[in-house]
């Protein structure tokens, strides 16, 4: 598996909701947005961080489940980023580029490990905002060509889900859980 190489020391430079490539929804009102200013022009969305509990889970879930790359990862002392994304060609350029190309990519997922919270029974990394208290932060948003083959490979793989296509009014997407809930 692509994450035990990493996880070896061989590094190659919530819930999650899945929604098809294509949706039968229509969007019935027009978009609201505002004109780009000079100022804000080369603005891009470039990642979003959630702690875990333990690499040697979450990352398999993320490198070896949904096939994210591992884009690079910082060893800060106390704690360890990890810094996954799908495959935008950045990775044939040469290593200098690489790096220099993964600020300026979007749809990052950064992985955040406080040493140490591996053995913390009451670790708990982040709120699922799904839940009082703190409703707010919901899910991360993938897009599969196939959503229902995608589920039941997760299914096969014994990955938990919040939401199956079955479940509820919108048989559209299907939530799951990561390693850390």
């Amino acid at each position: 598996m692509r994450s035990e190489r990493f996880l070896s020391g061989t590094f190659r430079s919530g819930n999650l909701a899945l929604f098809p490539q294509r949706t039968s929804l229509r969007i019935t009102a027009p978009l609201l947005s505002m004109p780009r200013t000079a100022e804000t022009a080369s603005f891009k969305f470039n990642h979003t961080m959630i702690r875990i509990r333990d690499p040697k889970v979450s990352l398999p879930f993320y490198m070896d489940t949904l096939g994210m790359d591992l884009l690079d990862k910082q060893n800060l002392g106390d704690f360890t980023l990890y810094f996954l994304g799908y495959d935008d060609g950045t990775s044939k350029l040469p290593n200098e580029e690489q790096a220099k190309a993964r600020f300026n990519r979007e749809g990052v997922l950064e992985l955040t490990h406080n040493h140490g919270t591996e053995s913390d029974s009451s670790f708990q990394g982040y709120a699922s905002g799904n839940a009082d208290p703190g409703r707010g932060f919901g899910h991360i948003a993938i897009t599969v060509d196939n959503i229902e083959a995608a589920c039941a490979r997760f299914e096969k793989l014994g990955v938990p889900f919040k939401k199956r296509l079955t479940d509820g009014k919108m048989k559209h997407i299907a939530f799951l859980l990561d390693p850390d809930g």
